[in-house]
């Protein structure tokens, strides 16, 4: 049934020996390490089978529907801010798996594409790991999505984490020298 949590092995009662607390942070502790195992395992099998990164997959899929997005249109798409979409666009088009042209409707608007060998990529692609988390997440409540959000950013805050970037997931970033 939507909003109910499938039952993974890991009593939270029994996590952490004394339930309360200690058994929660357990869990939660565990379900981070299999969501990002999987996630992790998925981008090595994608750059292993395809080339490209993970990020590259999923930026490179939402552009499969469309006749052409705009850099914003698709950091909408893909969850994300306009400066990391844009670095992966770069390495799409620099790769000839995607292309940036003027919009046939504003010519002062660029539109990003997929091209023909970008779609042929995709047809032995596996999905991308950020499309395995978006689908899980689409399985939850409204209201679990909020509360896991909220709970999310609070953690961001414990920890510190505020001015890391969000990049995304599987990309490889560009280090100073």
């Amino acid at each position: 049934m939507k909003g109910e949590l499938k039952d993974t092995g890991t009593d939270a009662g029994e996590a952490g020996g004394g339930g309360g607390r200690d058994a929660d942070t357990a869990a939660a502790v565990d379900a981070l390490r299999r969501i990002l195992r999987v996630m992790r395992t998925a981008a090595t099998d994608t750059q292993a089978a395809l080339g490209i990164s993970a990020a590259q997959l999923f930026v490179l899929s939402q552009l499969t529907d469309a006749d052409g997005l705009s850099i914003n249109e698709l950091a909408e798409r893909t969850l994300t801010d306009r400066s990391s979409v844009a670095a992966v666009v770069d390495r799409l088009v620099g790769r000839g798996l995607a292309e940036r042209a003027p919009s046939p409707r504003d010519r002062r608007r660029a539109e990003v594409r997929i091209t023909s060998a970008g779609r042929s990529l995709l047809v032995q692609a596996p999905t991308a790991p950020t499309a395995l988390l978006v689908a899980g997440l689409a399985r939850l409540s409204d209201p679990e999505v909020h509360t896991l959000a909220a709970a999310l950013y609070r953690l961001v805050g414990a920890m510190h984490l505020e001015t890391t970037p969000a990049a995304m997931f599987f990309e490889e970033e560009e280090r100073p020298r």
